[in-house]
């Protein structure tokens, strides 16, 4: 899947222009256009990166900015500020915020786009140890490989990107719509209850071995990986 960037910024044109590089470049784009905005959309789907401006109406992209790093689930969610100030006192304002980088106006697009590739390496794990885990399921992203208690789980390939989405996301609840849009290809055409089929097969190769299902399903909401009940 294409890494994610979310460009907070109140002026059209640039938002036009850093859409247009970062899409040729392999990056998938949302945009806010103010504080309230952004918190709203990170809560909807996290991004791999937020580009956050620091002049924001309602809420400023430095508020944002420490809000982001107040919440659990966002702690390590890349953040770069893209602002105009650039004074060495307001640098060190917004990396004391919480942001990873701080970009000043006018900026080089190359060098934006090498520094965004670098935030979001770091904020991921290498290669040898891409490994994600909850309860005893886990997965190894290297070798394409799901483990329960030990066992060996044999998983499609939609399933396995189904679960690497709930492992990555754990006990958060993901309606129907959120999961193909954010499992499935955003332009493919396909049902709603084609998610209840590969929630049916995830569930039942998880639960092969007798253990607890960890699967909930909310009623009426969706789905999500959580071992409470």
């Amino acid at each position: 899947m294409k890494p994610l960037v979310l460009i907070v910024e109140d002026e059209a044109p640039l938002v036009a222009l850093l859409r247009y590089n970062l899409e040729k470049e392999g990056f998938a784009v949302a945009e806010a256009a103010d504080g309230e905005e952004v918190l709203l959309q990170i809560a909807e789907r996290r991004p791999d990166a937020v580009l956050l401006d620091w002049m924001l109406p309602r809420i400023s992209g430095l508020e944002v900015c420490r809000q982001i790093r107040r919440a659990p689930a966002w702690r390590d969610l890349p953040v770069i500020m893209l602002t105009a100030r650039g004074e060495e006192g307001d640098r060190v304002r917004g990396l004391n915020s919480g942001a990873d980088d701080y970009v000043v106006k006018p900026f080089s697009l190359s060098e934006l786009i090498a520094r965004l590739r670098a935030v979001i390496r770091r904020a991921q794990p290498n290669a040898s140890e891409q490994t994600l885990r909850y309860a005893d399921v886990t997965m190894d992203l290297v070798a394409h490989r799901v483990t329960r208690a030990g066992k060996a789980i044999h998983l499609g390939p939609t399933e396995f990107r189904l679960l690497r989405h709930f492992l990555q996301q754990p006990r958060r609840v993901f309606s129907r719509e959120q999961l193909l849009d954010q499992v499935w290809s955003q332009d493919a055409e396909i049902e709603l209850r084609t998610v209840d089929v590969h929630i049916r097969r995830l569930r039942k190769a998880l639960n092969e071995a007798g253990a607890g299902d960890l699967l909930r399903t909310v009623r009426s909401v969706g789905y999500a990986l959580d071992r409470t009940r």
